[in-house]
């Protein structure tokens, strides 16, 4: 009867080696929670808890788009009402493609559902972060090529009128 492969030790699996690097981040950036996907592995690192699966394959692209929050924001003095696009990841926060490239939103623009608003670089992935309501960009509260963190503001947006 033939022998069967050996499986791979764990200590060397691609699960393992990306958990590594989650774990490096989750101490030095002082999370309590981080999730990451390469390929067909998607590894999900918690303070006081571990949880590795593998998610489906998906397409490998050098630009992947998150959804990301938004918070209603109290109404203006104006009837429009304020709504904050907010950092889906922690990572570093580009307003244009390329450091000559003009921004993608300036405050005063007027934004449509799905338009990108910004890019944010996480693990050497740039990561467009798109506008999930109408209106006008009232505020750009980071700066471009500083450091986010999850849950942080980026843009205030008018909508309605």
């Amino acid at each position: 009867m033939p022998s069967r492969p050996r499986p791979r030790a764990p200590q060397d699996g691609p699960v393992v080696d990306l958990a590594r690097r989650l774990g490096a981040l989750l101490g030095e950036l002082g999370l309590s929670e981080i999730e990451a996907s390469v390929g067909r592995i998607r590894v999900r690192l918690q303070r006081g808890g571990v949880q590795t699966a593998a998610a489906a394959p998906a397409p490998t692209q050098a630009i992947a788009s998150f959804e990301h929050s938004v918070t209603p924001v109290p109404a203006g003095a104006d009837s429009a009402s304020m709504v904050t696009i907010e950092a889906p990841m922690v990572g570093t926060f580009y307003r244009a493609s390329s450091p000559t490239g003009e921004p993608y939103v300036s405050e005063g623009d007027v934004v449509k559902e799905g338009q990108i608003l910004c890019i944010i670089e996480a693990m050497k992935l740039m990561n467009e972060i798109e506008s999930d309501c109408e209106g006008e960009v009232a505020a750009v509260y980071v700066d471009n090529g500083k450091a986010v963190q999850f849950g942080e503001r980026l843009f205030a947006v008018k909508v309605g009128g």
